[in-house]
């Protein structure tokens, strides 16, 4: 009776049945539509200045003026100021701007994805000024007038005005967790070592809670991942540049990423010096950028070097994440994270164009996407 087409219940059944087709094609389709106009406008606005071609017109300017001249013949820049300082602050207020362009034109469930990126650009600030008031020293106007969100200025205001005693609280009122605000607690006796290494863990936490449209988790999850394996190699090659034990390097682990297990951080951190730390990873994607760099870090002994090769590198993760996650979530990581960096080289040569520096001595400072 319910099979023949004769009867209602029949088509009933057949309404149900297109009603759930309907719903399983549509989320995914709603998902596309939604990154189809922001990834296009991303992907047009390019990233220019994280590649050899688009840093060689600016990177030998003669003065900041030419230097500023030539960046806001880009579509997307109008830099203002004067001098170093007002320029990188320009080129800070720009990258702001980015993000509230790209907060604009996305889905409203990106936005706090946006906003935790920039918290953690800002974070490094936090963590300079809370050291700094721990040990007596106040907070430079300055370091406050550097943060990019007006959220970051006014915990950095708090923190300023605060007593000693009383920065627990001001850090419980912003949402920082227990173990960060016990560490505060004992002040003088506080483990810095630690204190940094709880806030970039709150940092990842918040990232790996956040809500981001169907089918962009894999591709949100990658980011974070791999952003999370290349802060613990770097924390364990400044540690073993500095000649921390090992009791000291097993606190510096952030978490587990994409190719870094546990076990294997408790293996970098038995290992003698930082050759030892890169061979440690052969088997894993990051040992060839470092292997590649490994002669010009043993000529200067430079840590910057392998750290630089590790950016380069997460260049081409998200590159290679845009490409597998095209028509949601991957152009839109590909430009966020490219434009972070292409900020950072800015400012880099704005502060070699304006002491006069030869470009030989800050290129390689620059972070340029690796080779495919």
């Amino acid at each position: 009776m319910i099979l023949n087409p004769n009867s209602w219940q029949f088509w009933l059944i057949i309404i149900i049945l297109l009603i759930g087709v309907i719903a399983v094609i549509s989320r995914p389709l709603s998902t596309y539509v939604k990154f189809v106009y922001p990834n296009a406008k991303f992907e047009a606005m390019g990233n220019p200045y994280i590649e050899e071609k688009g840093l060689s017109t600016i990177i030998d300017s003669k003065n900041l003026q030419e230097f500023k001249d030539t960046l806001n013949t880009s579509k997307d820049y109008n830099i203002e100021g004067e001098t170093t300082y007002h320029i990188q602050r320009s080129l800070d207020e720009h990258l702001l701007k980015t993000m509230e362009m790209m907060q604009r034109d996305s889905s409203k469930k990106m936005n706090e994805f946006y906003t935790t990126y920039i918290e953690k650009i800002d974070i490094s600030l936090i963590k300079n000024s809370l050291k700094n008031r721990i040990l007596g020293k106040t907070i430079d106007e300055k370091n406050i007038e550097q943060a990019i969100l007006s959220g970051t200025k006014k915990i950095l205001e708090d923190l300023k005005n605060a007593e000693k005693e009383n920065m627990p609280d001001v850090l419980k009122t912003y949402g920082f967790n227990n173990e960060i605000i016990n560490l505060v607690k004992q002040m003088e006796n506080i483990d810095f070592i630690q204190l940094d290494i709880e806030i970039d863990k709150q940092i990842i936490t918040r990232f790996k809670q956040i809500k981001v449209p169907f089918k962009c988790e894999n591709g949100k999850q990658k980011l974070i991942n791999h952003m999370i394996d290349i802060g613990n190699i770097k924390n364990m090659l400044r540690a073993k540049q500095l000649g921390y034990g090992n009791d000291t390097c097993k606190k510096l682990f952030i978490g587990e990423g994409q190719e870094i297990p546990p076990w294997k951080f408790k293996e970098m951190t038995e290992v003698d010096g930082v050759s030892q730390i890169i061979s440690n990873l052969e088997g894993t994607s990051y040992y060839t950028p470092l292997k590649n760099v490994i002669e010009d870090y043993n000529k200067d002994q430079s840590v910057q070097t392998l750290e630089n090769a590790l950016d380069g590198f997460l260049l081409k993760i998200v590159r290679d994440i845009s490409t597998q996650n095209y028509v949601t979530i991957g152009p839109t990581i590909r430009f966020l994270v490219s434009k972070e960096f292409e900020i950072k080289n800015l400012k880099i040569i704005a502060k070699g164009v304006g002491e006069n520096l030869s470009s030989e001595t800050f290129k390689n400072f620059l972070i340029l996407e690796a080779a495919l």
